[in-house]
């Protein structure tokens, strides 16, 4: 179907006011990072502050804690990701490529754990590395979060569109599966796993009731627990919550921004097959 002129203009239309509505509420909480506590209650709400200040941020880095929260987030982000994207990856390369008895009985198996809330196994979770000794530790917040049955399906989906002709030719020079996983599976995924890896970290960095179940200490804890901690039932120290969430968005920012291309092109070429 052709669409017209004045139809496209209407789309665009109908798609910058949606932005807007998107855009205004992050626009506004990075101008309030900047506002005095007396200033962030203005009405009707500005997003440029009248007298830009940095004592919300000052006192983040200052007077709390907020510099460790952020390294702690940073090393629980990143090593899952790096571990998931492996793991995930061999898992997938097995029953993508290898044949072995049980092996979509396998799959199914992991796919059913898609359906399983994640409140419903906290406790059992938490039990299990408290009988561990992970409590309070980096192990504790780290191991439960790097099995995930979404990466396991888009990376085996994914594999299934590769020739395998690449693995026979390679088995013909004298190739082991290890070296065909490593030197040519790999290398033709770029974009599906840079796609994951942006999402695991983004859903790690921003991960807040495991982490606030897991520790117990000010010094394990992660940037969105930190956050949360500065919600007073009785006097909520919103300067510090809007500081504090502007500056947990930058890194994200920066990662998506960086990435968008890759991130793109794996959404492309990363359609459901096999």
């Amino acid at each position: 179907m052709k669409i017209s002129k004045l139809q496209k203009w209407i789309i665009y239309a109908v798609l910058a006011i949606g932005s807007v509505g998107t855009l205004y509420p992050f626009a506004w909480m990075f101008g309030a990072a900047f506002k005095t506590y007396k200033d962030i209650f203005t009405y009707p709400p500005r997003i440029f502050p009248a007298e830009p200040v940095l004592d919300s941020i000052r006192e983040l880095f200052v007077e709390h804690n907020f510099s460790r929260y952020m390294l702690n987030s940073a090393i629980v982000a990143t090593t899952v990701t790096f571990a998931a994207l492996l793991f995930h990856a061999m898992a997938a390369y097995a029953l993508a490529r290898l044949r072995f008895p049980g092996r979509n009985l396998i799959f199914v198996f992991i796919i059913s754990t898609l359906m399983i809330p994640i409140y419903a196994i906290l406790v059992p979770r938490y039990m299990i590395i408290e009988m561990f000794g992970w409590v309070d530790t980096y192990a504790g917040l780290i191991i439960p979060a790097i099995p995930h049955a979404f990466g396991i399906f888009a990376l085996r989906q994914f594999f299934y569109g590769i020739p395998q002709e690449f693995d026979e030719a390679a088995k013909m020079d004298g190739a082991s599966k290890v070296r065909i996983f490593f030197t040519i599976i790999l290398p033709l995924s770029q974009g599906i796993l840079v796609t994951l890896g942006v999402l695991f970290f983004m859903v790690n960095w921003d991960s807040f009731i495991w982490p606030l179940i897991a520790t117990t200490s000010d010094n394990m804890r992660l940037i969105q627990v930190g956050i949360a901690g500065f919600m007073d039932p009785y006097t909520p120290q919103w300067n510090l919550v809007l500081a504090g969430s502007a500056v947990s968005s930058v890194p994200i920012l920066v990662l998506f921004l960086s990435l968008q291309r890759f991130v793109i092109e794996g959404i492309k070429t990363s359609g459901v097959k096999g």
